[in-house]
């Protein structure tokens, strides 16, 4: 069987979630608490059959999974969670991928618990074991490598905040992943030049948590290492955008979602 194990190297320190965590906070993002479960912002999903979603394990963790109901194999997408934990909005993201055909699978990343306010969030944050969440990953990752409804090897990722942080050291790290979506996260400066897999990030003109300056210098990097990438700063977008409720921000999540699904489609199933 072809390697595809983790790249074994120091894990990153959390002060890189952190930092973005505090600056959300002090410019108001999630001060409400997680979002709420609505109709998606994006435009309606087509009714393709999907299995019920249920909890899996895979070495120590465990995370939801939702496959295609339609016979034969299909691409798959590891969701990572944003900073509140497994919740409600990240099963729903793993669903609409599903009716999209690709097998989906959300680890839970803080063993069981979610937060409900920012406050719990951050607690949860600073108990997280960086090296312990990528190990999480890399056994999503080997869960799906091994279950017979996924073409082989055709495995992406997406993240959003602190997922979107993590998707990208987890890329770093595996170099056999196929696709890698960002939104929002806060990229690495260090260990880009280890990515290998075509990067898409979406992030806010008026995000003070991840500047677009930062998301530019980590494009160009990428770039210089010869790594497909396709960025887009929404003017006027704050962090956290996919969950703003205004015209502005329900457009710019609609195209952030239309970009997505384009974006794995060319690149995890070739199209």
């Amino acid at each position: 069987m072809e390697n595809h194990r983790l790249r074994r190297f120091p894990a990153p320190s959390l002060a890189f979630l952190l930092c973005a965590a505090m600056a959300c906070l002090a410019t108001g993002g999630w001060a409400a608490g997680p979002p709420a479960i609505g109709a998606p912002a994006a435009a309606p999903q087509p009714k393709a059959p999907i299995t019920a979603g249920r909890m899996v394990q895979f070495g120590d963790g465990m995370g939801y999974l939702v496959e295609p109901a339609t016979p034969g194999r299909h691409a798959a997408v590891i969701v990572i969670q944003e900073w509140w934990g497994l919740n409600a909005w990240v099963k729903q993201q793993a669903r609409r991928l599903a009716r999209r055909g690709y097998v989906a699978l959300a680890p839970d990343l803080y063993h069981g618990k979610v937060a409900t306010t920012p406050q719990q969030a951050m607690r949860l944050m600073r108990g997280f074991d960086v090296r312990r969440g990528l190990q999480d990953l890399e056994s999503a990752y080997d869960y799906l490598w091994r279950n017979p409804k996924v073409a082989k090897g055709q495995i992406g990722e997406i993240g959003w905040c602190f997922g979107g942080g993590m998707a990208a050291r987890f890329a770093e790290r595996q170099p056999m992943l196929k696709a890698c979506v960002i939104y929002y996260g806060d990229v690495p400066a260090k260990g880009v030049g280890l990515i290998r897999c075509p990067v898409l990030g979406n992030f806010g003109g008026a995000d003070r948590a991840v500047p677009p300056a930062r998301a530019r210098a980590f494009a160009r990097t990428l770039r210089a290492h010869g790594v497909a990438v396709d960025l887009k700063i929404y003017p006027g977008m704050p962090h956290a955008f996919a969950h703003l409720q205004t015209a502005a921000g329900v457009a710019a999540t609609k195209d952030a979602w239309a970009r997505t699904l384009r974006f794995f489609q060319a690149h995890l199933r070739g199209q």
